[in-house]
């Protein structure tokens, strides 16, 4: 084995969503898979099946990083192509995402401290992994769900994708995988230059204050930064994921009058100022 070659251990990790009715047959059609390339095999099957594709994706990666973790393993590699990373752009600019969504499907990112999430086929088609697995003799099992078009990811590669391609450009998976691209760069500047932001400004109390933010030196700041230091100064804070009504809310205080408070976002929090301050507080 080429692993052992390399000093390698892999594990093939599978996930049953019990969405299909030949999931088990699936799961067990892998399993194989994996022995005859004698590879170690694990499994994680859904309880009750995930009510949605959001659902799914994050109790998929939350098996993944647990049996990383029971493996031992450093590194999750899954095998998103340059296709998915299309429509995955498409799906969140319909859904008006900005540049994170945009960009979201990255050649890796941090699972926990310790093991990275790796996605080495983001060069590569859907097609041409097609091509490979047909001149290896792999068979390929194909998920029926693929041709359901109540899910709107299905509709994208199935009606979307091939309309551009035929009356606005035959590359335009090529183009749009450029763009993710392209935006993933500005992404990680951004977010960067915003973390630099809390190292250089002591601007976040920890001690027995309610956190806080200095608006003279948040208002010195492009609004692009602006945006993106609100955002990780209210993910530290907020129970749920920021969105950009929830940074609006806190960027319009910046030129109000003393004492005025935002709207409450979720969990009880509201902003309000407290000049030179942008404090947040639990209203409970």
């Amino acid at each position: 084995m080429q692993q052992q070659n390399l000093n390698w251990s892999l594990t093939i990790a599978h996930c049953d969503h019990l969405w299909r009715s030949d999931s088990q047959a699936n799961a067990e059609y892998v399993e194989q898979f994996a022995r005859d390339l004698e590879v170690n095999f694990c499994i994680r099957t859904a309880k009750i099946a995930p009510k949605n594709e959001s659902e799914a994706r994050t109790w998929r990666y939350e098996m993944l990083l647990e049996m990383a973790n029971i493996h031992k393993c450093m590194y999750v590699v899954t095998g998103h192509t340059r296709s998915d990373r299309v429509e995955t752009l498409l799906y969140n600019l319909i859904r008006g995402s900005g540049a994170d969504g945009l960009a979201s499907l990255t050649w890796q990112r941090s699972l926990s401290d310790r093991i990275k999430l790796v996605r080495p086929l983001l060069n590569i088609s859907r097609h041409e992994t097609a091509g490979f697995c047909e001149e290896n003799q792999i068979m390929v099992w194909e998920d029926s769900t693929n041709q359901n078009l109540d899910y709107r990811r299905n509709r994208l590669r199935l009606e979307v994708i091939p309309y551009l391609e035929k009356h606005f450009n035959p590359q335009v998976e090529t183009a749009i995988a450029q763009t993710s691209e392209l935006l993933q760069s500005d992404v990680t500047y951004l977010e960067e230059q915003a973390s630099q932001f809390f190292k250089e400004n002591i601007t976040v109390i920890w001690d027995q204050q309610a956190p806080r933010l200095h608006r003279q030196l948040l208002q010195e700041q492009p609004l692009a930064l602006q945006r993106r230091i609100v955002r990780q100064f209210l993910s530290r804070y907020l129970i749920h994921q920021v969105n950009f009504e929830d940074i609006e809310r806190f960027l319009s205080l910046l030129k109000a009058q003393n004492r005025s408070q935002s709207s409450p976002f979720k969990g009880h929090i509201a902003a309000f100022v407290d000049h030179p301050w942008i404090v947040l507080q639990n209203q409970q």
